[in-house]
């Protein structure tokens, strides 16, 4: 639905500056690199603590975006496009989706709660879909940020809504409300997460009912809590013949009386009583997250009227809700981004962002597509605005599955069309995938996981899984940290810390970092051929490697004289001018660098030089993160102080300056200088306690059970019998090892893998290639999936009962363990 600018202005309490206001925009963004900005775009230009989108404006008017909104109009920019001026634009974000959201009249459901919104979205979709014209969120967007993006996708061919809203502390909720309007409510599991942001659980119940001031109903788990909380709630926000729909496990004057639970077969049969009666239902899960889960989806079907039979029907058919999207290696060097459950056109068009951030190391982007459901629009108009962003998006060719996009593949100029998997399956020989990154998106219903499989590079079955959404929480939970002027260097060295060096950097890329740092050239040298182009420091360059890091504008660290000679010996025969070079002062960690005594001979071998350029002047702290040193820690920061102003006065240059690591970032604020280095904490490491808890965990070291038995007591297990059975034991054996990187001192009971949540100790020996745990207690069995490290045990348990550090835990894990990077 287009909008008109001109009923904006009041709107959004805006200042209108520009070229005319008579225009309409017909898709918002808040995404500077999204392909699909365009001249009916209308964008926001959000402001955070280290970023600022107002940046880009010059940028985007050059591409075409010709509407604005805006907290200031950026220099050069006025009278190039049209500017609405507010005093905040988050705000009028959000403004902006309550009066879009206030011309639609038809039941929305608004779902919160501290765990499980999304799955019950999904669900919640996949059982009323039959029935309505569903809007959603994509994802999970619950945020301030996340929920209005979702509801400005209504379109006016949609009857029913279901948008989940997230808040991690007080006043959040009011904001995400005003947006929403949920007609019905659904709260789900209330737990700790985000506790951190409220003072108890009852103010954090209290504000997550705030989405339900204007709902007719609130579906909720009965407790004694909740209820006082909802008693209050409704005496504050009153509404007429307001509907208090409730079940619970223990309580029967729940409206919906759970009776018992029977798990059998990996499924649950939940007998119930509603309005006097009782009823069974059987659902595809045994863990108790999936039936709390489940159970908010019966009552939403029973607030509808469905019949029982209807019910049964559906919910036998619930699925695991896969909401990421994967980046995995596949086949003949393509990359593969596996977003095969879902196909709706507002996922679609994030999809496709993600893509556009991903496609560094392939040019060639494919997207292999299903038929589109639950879009709102007519199937013409549907595939029309599919084919404008997929030219919007330069893909290079699109692979079209289901009966519905063949009818429609003439508005595709490069699509090749299958009516169905099995057919596309029968000629993927013929498609000749190489050399591609390929967006695989399809409708749950076309069983695209097996087109994955197909694409996919085959490995063992260990994977470290990279959250690429938590590296950009912990680099932006840093950058908070950071006087705005400040630049940041990330390190990537050593495989990106074992996570994986190039998909790293192309998000880092993506957050537009100031520079990379990598150990050795053969690391930067992988990191330009996979096409990053941000400028990328080598910290420990050999002599040898020089030339190719010139050919590749690398740029070197330099630490000695012999060092620097070596290198300009080499520029002058290449006839650089200026090329950038770092100088590593040594002011106590006594490893690399120019020492007090030297810095004479490095100035006086440097003036008058015009070959290279010195880009910065950098030192390394020994004892940042221990405080214990802060007196050593401080004589290095004075000396590097005294040796760097040295440099730049002598030599007249004004090169950046930068001393401080992860751990100098938060213990040495003041000695920011123009740059930082971030390292381990961007994967989600902290040597501080109180400060990992605002970290995420970045990799999950995961693999599978090959195979369970049981022996009896007195046998042993493993290498030397170094485990002797006292009683009878079910042993796992789990295939991974110490050439994947696990110590062998994590044995022998020392250390444990976690199995459907709960511990389970190795025994004996890790052997070279698998480990064996007993899982007496734990009713698994083969092919079930094992944590080696992540949540638990975390690197840092381990580094500690190891007597070593997290950093050697994590650059240990093997290459030939595949990594799947997943947002």
């Amino acid at each position: 639905m287009s909008i008109n600018l001109k009923n904006l202005i009041s709107v959004l309490d805006a200042k209108w500056i520009g070229l005319g206001t008579d225009i309409f925009v017909d898709h918002i963004s808040i995404d500077s690199r999204s392909l699909q900005n365009g001249s009916e775009t209308l964008f926001f230009a959000l402001s955070g603590v280290n970023n600022d989108a107002h940046l880009y404006i010059p940028e985007l008017i050059e591409k075409g975006v010709q509407n604005f909104v805006v907290h200031h109009i950026p220099k050069n920019s006025e009278g190039k496009a049209n500017f609405l001026v507010v005093k905040n634009t988050l705000k009028a974000l959000q403004q902006f989706a309550g009066y879009y959201r206030d011309i639609f009249d038809f039941p929305i459901l608004g779902i919160t709660g501290s765990n499980g919104k999304t799955i019950v979205k999904e669900w919640l979709n996949f059982l009323l879909s039959p029935d309505y014209n569903v809007i959603r969120s994509p994802k999970s967007y619950n945020s301030q940020v996340g929920v209005p993006l979702s509801v400005i996708a209504i379109n006016e061919k949609h009857n029913l809504g279901i948008f989940e809203a997230g808040i991690s502390t007080v006043n959040e909720m009011n904001k995400l409300e005003n947006i929403v309007k949920p007609t019905i409510g659904v709260l789900t599991n209330i737990g700790p997460a985000h506790d951190e942001g409220f003072e108890h659980l009852e103010q954090k119940i209290k504000e997550k009912l705030l989405l339900f001031k204007k709902s007719k109903v609130i579906i909720y788990q009965k407790n004694k809590l909740v209820d006082q909380c909802l008693k209050v709630f409704s005496e504050q926000y009153p509404i007429k013949e307001r509907e208090l729909f409730s079940w619970s496990f223990s309580d029967n004057s729940a409206d919906v009386f759970i009776l018992e639970k029977e798990n059998r077969n990996e499924k649950t049969t939940i007998q119930y009583q509603y309005q006097n009666e009782f009823f069974d239902l059987e659902i595809p899960f045994q863990d108790s997250a999936s039936i709390e889960n489940a159970i908010s989806c019966l009552l939403v079907l029973l607030y509808f009227n469905y019949d029982f039979e209807t019910i049964q029907g559906r919910m036998k058919m619930l699925y695991p809700v896969e909401m990421r999207l994967e980046v995995k290696n596949g086949i003949n060097s393509c990359s593969i981004i596996d977003d095969s459950y879902s196909s709706d056109f507002q996922s679609l068009k994030i999809a496709l962002d993600f893509l556009e951030s991903q496609q560094k190391k392939n040019a060639t982007k494919t997207v292999i597509l299903s038929d589109i459901f639950q879009s709102g629009f007519s199937n013409e108009e549907l595939y029309s605005k599919v084919a404008q962003l997929i030219a919007d998006n330069k893909v290079n060719r699109v692979i079209g599955i289901g009966k519905t996009i063949t009818s429609f593949k003439n508005k595709f100029p490069n699509i090749v069309t299958f009516e169905n998997t099995a057919e596309f399956i029968s000629k993927f020989e013929s498609l000749n995938f190489n050399n591609e990154t390929i967006l695989i998106k399809g409708a749950r219903s076309f069983q695209f996981e097996e087109i994955v499989s197909l694409l996919e590079e085959k490995t063992h079955e260990t994977v470290l899984e990279i959250n690429l959404d938590s590296i950009s929480h912990n680099l932006n939970f840093f950058k908070a940290k950071l006087n705005p002027e400040v630049k940041i260097m990330v390190m990537v060295k050593a495989f990106g810390y074992g996570n994986g060096g190039l998909e790293i950097a192309k998000l880092l890329e993506h957050h537009k970092v100031d520079y990379l740092g990598v150990a050795f050239a053969d690391e930067g040298i992988s990191l330009k051929n996979g096409g990053i182009k941000l400028p990328i420091m080598v910290l420990n360059p050999e002599s040898t490697s020089f030339p190719s890091i010139i050919q590749y504008q690398l740029e070197p660290e330099i630490y000695s004289i012999k060092g620097l000679n070596a290198f300009l010996k080499i520029a002058r025969e290449k006839n650089l001018k200026n090329f950038p070079i770092h100088i590593k002062l040594d002011t106590g960690m006594h490893r690399l660098g120019f020492e007090e005594n030297t810095i004479d001979e490095l100035i006086e071998t440097l003036k008058g030089n015009t070959t290279v350029r010195i880009q910065s002047v950098l030192s390394h702290m020994a004892t940042s993160d221990e405080m214990k040193h802060y007196e050593f820690a401080l004589s290095q920061i004075n000396l590097f102080e005294k040796l760097s102003s040295k440099l730049i006065s002598e030599l007249s240059i004004n090169p950046i300056r930068h001393i401080l690591n992860t751990s100098g970032i938060s213990n040495f604020p003041n000695e920011q200088y123009n740059m930082v280095r971030l390292g381990i904490g961007l994967y989600g490491v902290s040597n501080d306690p109180s400060e990992q808890k605002y970290l995420e965990n970045v990799g999950t070291l995961k693999s599978i059970i090959s195979q369970v038995r049981t022996i009896p007591a007195n046998d042993s297990v493993g290498y030397g019998r170094r485990f002797m059975a006292e009683k009878e034991t079910k042993i796992a054996t789990i295939p991974i090892g110490y050439a994947d990187g696990i110590s062998r001192l994590w044995g022998n009971q020392v250390g444990f893998v976690t199995i459907k949540n709960q511990k389970a100790f190795i025994v004996g020996s890790v052997c070279m290639d698998m480990l064996m745990v007993d899982v007496s207690e734990i009713d698994c069995k083969e092919g079930d999936s094992v944590i080696i490290f992540g949540e638990s045990p975390t690197v840092m348990e381990m580094a500690e009962a190891l007597k070593t550090i997290p950093y050697e835990i994590m650059t240990s894990i093997s290459q030939r363990v595949k990594r799947v990077f997943f947002r």
